[in-house]
């Protein structure tokens, strides 16, 4: 039998294949990736205003959050364990955790939409949807977990329209900048001449 070097080869020399490298470089896709970041940020929005100024308010941020605690202890948790923590941990502490979710969800969609730590918002997008799928909820969790693990595979060219592709283009261009000695040397050369 073969090493599994020599059957499957190098792992650091391994190279996507061209259509799903197209899919993640083309600025052409960046336009479709980035309508998948702002329509989910439009979601958990939409999710967020209804729980810090809607309709969900009085059971998020009063009444010691009876929406979460009520959720929480009649949930049908995916797991034994997940429902202990529901019980044992999530419903005493209700009143600050539904503070947290309303605050989080408005947060996370704000972000998406401006693509402004888009990694970072696609990992609490999936945080938020993970503990809503263990509590018993379905619901659109998983087409909202699709849209976030494609934000995440897709980073680069899913925030390239954005705040992060601001800050990183500026970033590009202000490290291009030469600054070794000998190219210092030569810009005050150039700037005692023209004085």
């Amino acid at each position: 039998m073969k090493n599994p070097v020599a059957l499957l080869g190098n792992p650091s020399e391994l190279t996507n294949p061209r259509p799903l490298r197209w899919l993640g470089e083309s600025k052409i896709m960046a336009v479709g990736w980035t309508a998948v970041r702002v329509w989910l940020g439009a979601m958990w929005i939409q999710a967020g205003v209804a729980k810090l100024w809607g309709a969900e308010n009085s059971a998020f941020l009063h009444n010691n959050g009876a929406g979460v605690a009520g959720f929480a202890a009649h949930g049908t948790p995916a797991y034994s364990w997940w429902g202990s923590f529901l019980h044992g941990f999530v419903v005493p502490n209700s009143g600050w955790i539904g503070i947290l979710v309303a605050v989080a969800e408005f947060t996370i969609g704000i972000a998406l939409c401006l693509g402004l730590f888009t990694r970072l918002a696609a990992l609490g997008s999936l945080a938020l949807l993970f503990t809503y799928v263990m509590s018993g909820t379905a619901s659109v969790c998983a087409f909202y977990a699709l849209f976030a693990i494609v934000i995440l595979a897709t980073w680069k060219t899913s925030s390239w329209i954005g705040l992060d592709g601001l800050v990183a283009g500026y970033r590009q261009r202000h490290n291009a900048r030469p600054s070794t000695p000998e190219n210092a040397i030569g810009i005050v050369t150039l700037a005692s001449k023209a004085a």
